[in-house]
């Protein structure tokens, strides 16, 4: 796959015209509360443990931004636990879609759909989040779905609180309006973005998916930095997965789960 395009266009506005901003200087502060809900996790494991057993398909998981795989062993291990055979993105740390990073990403998702004679469940968390949409728009006949934590696809980049350190990693202009667009477009299987509007690095607005048949917003209390390892981040990841292959339902947040999650049409208002 090749690396994002960059076009000659005049520069955007720093913002668009929804005004989005990146999250306040008190929801930032707040991920630090990912230590809590890493401990979380730790008590709440008898009981995610109970949760129902996959069919053992694939699936690949991409860290976040500056991230590497040892940030999403706690969600690798969770799944293995569940039945899936998970497998690690093994690029390193993720700086950005630098050249190369992008055409590994489809090889692999090849080579386990192949492997395992079935299509693969790709997850990312955050930027890795960008990469298995992309994957998904390029393989749609080696993905099965996609669960994204955080990530986002839609709003501008500038609405984060870390466009300025995606530019310096990766070499790439956070407002090129012709990756932006691309970005928002949703692959042609089913889709789930989990999101938190206390997220302290991605304004929440950036992680909606538009309505439609396949795609979903699933919206938990949790810190962008712990999202991967927030037990209700895993429960709902646990419930998409195990869903038979072609029969994909979206997620109900009824009975007592309404108690524990949300979901939001998508908006560009604030709050």
């Amino acid at each position: 796959m090749p690396r994002l395009p960059r076009t000659r266009v005049p520069t955007p506005p720093p913002f668009p015209d929804d005004d989005l901003r990146p999250p306040n200087a008190f929801l930032l502060m707040l991920e630090a509360r990912a230590f809590w809900e890493f401990g979380a996790m730790v008590a709440a494991t008898p009981w995610l443990r109970r949760l129902p057993r996959g069919d053992g398909h694939p699936v690949l998981v991409f860290p976040g931004m500056g991230a590497n795989d040892f940030t999403t062993v706690p969600l690798r291990n969770f799944l293995d636990g569940l039945g899936y055979v998970t497998q690690a993105w093994g690029q390193g740390f993720n700086f950005g879609p630098r050249d190369g990073v992008l055409k590994q990403c489809a090889a692999d998702v090849r080579a386990l759909a192949e492997k395992h004679g079935q299509p693969v469940s790709l997850i990312g968390w955050s930027l890795g989040g960008l990469y298995a949409r992309e994957m998904a728009k390029e393989l749609p006949d080696h993905t099965r779905c996609v669960i994204t934590l955080g990530t986002p696809f839609s709003g501008h980049p500038r609405a984060t609180n870390a466009w300025r350190i995606f530019e310096m990693l990766s070499g790439q202009k956070a407002h090129d309006p012709a990756m932006i667009a691309r970005l928002r477009t949703p692959p042609p299987v089913p889709t789930t973005s989990i999101y938190s509007r206390t997220d302290g690095i991605v304004s929440w607005q950036c992680s909606l998916n538009e309505p439609g048949p396949i795609v979903e917003n699933i919206e938990v209390q949790a810190s962008h930095t712990g999202m991967g390892m927030n037990p209700l981040a895993l429960y709902a990841i646990a419930d998409r997965l195990v869903q038979p292959s072609g029969q994909w339902q979206p997620f109900a947040a009824s009975g007592a789960r309404r108690w524990f999650f949300g979901g939001a049409a998508p908006s560009t208002t604030t709050t």
